[in-house]
């Protein structure tokens, strides 16, 4: 058994250390037996290989190398990753990556920043001197069927922690909210929502990086590329995580 993980243009989004989310997913593949390859989707590569990965990764990114990117990921490029994750092939995206497959971007200066529309939300930075939304963050997750698989596999389903630090407030449209702000700032500071969820995509605010703070979305994105690759329901063996527990214990009794 091998997945293959789409890294989307490290070299260009990979602002806040989201390289730990790919990490992440190698090691629980890794210490698993499952075979893994990583594959950078950056400016160099072809329409293709945006058509080779099982599971895709996107990090965040200053308003400058969005605008590279979005340059870029035009035409058939779009249109395969679009593709990809309308047929439920799962991914994590955070920050200036979930910007991209919303309906646009209105940065603090220069032009608006066309997305791809794969997010029914939007994103508008509302100027140079409102402040940014930095800190951390605690979310309860209500994303359906998200909540109720990872109940299943855990037994219960666990507040999500990250760290944000985001001068874009996002709105969101049609689309599922990832998660219910417990503690911070959210996708806007105002309606109370975090992130937003759309087939097997997650899309969210929260650095740290997300995923070992976080193991069980690991392990819930893990499962579903091997169901969609595979077709077959797998029970993931168990991992010793009882450090990364204790660390997110230890923050949500500081800021909750």
């Amino acid at each position: 058994m091998e997945l293959t993980i789409g890294w989307l243009y490290p070299k260009l989004m990979s602002t806040y250390g989201d390289r730990g989310n790919v990490i992440c997913l190698q090691r629980r593949c890794q210490w698993r037996g499952i075979g893994v390859n990583i594959l950078p989707l950056d400016q160099d590569k072809k329409v293709e290989d945006f058509a080779k990965f099982d599971l895709i990764v996107g990090g965040g990114a200053q308003d400058r190398q969005q605008e590279i990117v979005m340059r870029d990921l035009r035409g058939e490029k779009a249109a395969v990753l679009k593709e990809k994750i309308e047929a439920g092939i799962p991914g994590v995206f955070t920050c200036g990556a979930p910007q991209l497959l919303g309906k646009y971007y209105e940065p603090a200066l220069g032009k608006t920043i066309e997305g791809l529309g794969i997010f029914d939300l939007v994103t508008k930075h509302p100027g140079l001197n409102v402040p940014r939304c930095i800190g951390n963050i605690a979310f309860e997750l209500v994303a359906s069927p998200l909540v109720e698989e990872i109940q299943q596999m855990l037994g219960d389903c666990p507040i999500v922690v990250g760290f944000e630090n985001h001068g874009g407030r996002t709105y969101l449209g049609k689309v599922s909210p990832l998660g219910k702000v417990v503690k911070g700032y959210g996708n806007n500071g105002e309606d109370g929502w975090e992130g937003a969820f759309y087939n097997n995509a997650i899309a969210t605010y929260a650095h740290g990086p997300l995923l070992p703070k976080n193991p069980f979305l690991a392990d819930w994105l893990i499962v579903k590329a091997i169901e969609k690759k595979y077709g077959e329901r797998v029970d993931l063996k168990p991992l010793d995580d009882s450090l990364a527990h204790l660390a997110r214990e230890a923050i949500l009794r500081r800021i909750c």
